[in-house]
């Protein structure tokens, strides 16, 4: 059976095997295996993509949420405003600090999180509001900073969303962000790792040293830190995508254009969803994620997945609906919402090698298995 991936990291891997064996080799040969030039490089090349200052090359992307709140002066039992739906790691960083996460629902259409409903939750020990760049466009990060108290700041989860803008502005620029180059997202590596980005020269000073044991120095460790460090390996690979993320994304676009054209029959016809872009926002789709109704969500991604169509979930449960956050009290209904998306949505393959024909195929097997 001709299998059509949700992501193909084959097809990706190919376009840089030679250019990664080359820097590798490097990496071997000056065993920088931690740190060094390769990371140091990385770290300038995507602080200038990201449109900021400073890049802190971390061990994953939920050790940079963690991070980059803490660098924002969130501690125990402070508060910190954040979607529904959202990766639960959105929710674990705040946990892990031993602050407590204070869910809002998300908006009906771009499913991003509902400004409004952040700015009602927030309180006297609300520390931070995380927006959460969701499916590969940005949310209102912006508008929340110019309304919130000013005990409160933002930081954003731009794990999503490398090189999508909202009012021109990339996603991540602003006071602080946390990214992830988990394998599957657009800018991906041959393993965990993220980034802590921002343009505070202090809190990425901070960042660095909490996540080198609390080092300022060889043996000198002015802060109680973790270690949570980025390799120079990843780095080659992160080097390599990052020179061909650009076209990955305009290539992502095309075949979103290409999904709403094709899906367009079911969309007038009220049994699809699709996604909607919010204004201002250039989308760089790390994941197309439709909407389904009159058919049970589950048993249409287990027929794609059936015929070699790679569709998926993201999320199949909202954070309150999770054992690990049921602590928090909520229950269905709390956030319709988010609740509504996590029982509809399905992801259909999407990555920039994929091919017209290939999305003809997944659409074809998604028609038929709607019926």
């Amino acid at each position: 059976m001709n299998q059509i991936p949700l992501v193909d990291l084959k097809a990706a891997h190919a376009e840089i095997a030679e250019e990664l064996r080359a820097g590798f080799d490097r990496v071997l040969a000056g065993t920088a295996f931690i740190g060094g030039e390769e990371v140091r490089a990385f770290e300038r090349e995507y602080a200038d993509f990201a449109g900021v200052a400073h890049c802190v090359g971390v061990a994953n992307g939920t050790d940079a949420l963690e991070l980059a709140l803490r660098a924002v002066g969130v501690g125990v039992g402070d508060e910190v405003v954040l979607p529904a739906n959202t990766f639960i790691a959105t929710a674990g960083a705040v946990h892990r600090i031993g602050a407590r996460p204070v869910l809002v629902d998300c908006l009906p259409d771009t499913l991003l999180i509902d400004p409004q409903a952040a700015l009602d939750a927030v309180g006297p020990r609300t520390r931070a509001v995380v927006p959460v760049h969701l499916y590969g466009q940005c949310a209102p990060a912006a508008e929340l900073a110019a309304r919130l108290p000013g005990q409160a700041r933002i930081v954003e989860d731009a794990a999503q969303s490398q090189g999508a803008t909202r009012d021109g502005r990339p996603a991540g620029s602003g006071t602080i962000a946390a990214t992830s180059f988990y394998p599957g997202k657009n800018l991906g590596a041959y393993g965990d790792a993220g980034a802590v980005v921002t343009d505070d020269e202090d809190a990425a000073d901070l960042v660095r040293a909490l996540a080198n044991h609390g080092g300022t120095a060889k043996y000198r460790h002015d802060v109680a830190g973790f270690n949570s460090r980025l390799d120079g390996l990843q780095a080659v690979v992160l080097r390599a995508k990052l020179a061909r993320l650009a076209d990955g994304n305009a290539a992502r676009r095309a075949a979103a254009a290409r999904y709403d054209e094709l899906l367009g029959g079911l969309a007038a016809a009220g049994r699809v969803t699709l996604p909607a872009t919010d204004e201002g926002n250039v989308h760089v789709w790390h994941l197309y994620v439709v909407r389904i109704s009159g058919a049970d969500r589950d048993e249409v991604v287990g027929k794609l997945n059936a015929e070699g169509i790679g569709a998926g979930v993201h999320y199949p449960a909202p954070v309150h609906l999770t054992p690990a956050f049921a602590h928090l009290g909520h229950g269905r209904g709390d956030f319709p919402h988010a609740e509504q998306a996590a029982d509809l949505m399905l992801s259909l393959p999407l990555f920039p090698q994929i091919t017209a024909a290939q999305q003809q195929r997944v659409v074809d097997t998604f028609t038929n298995a709607l019926r």
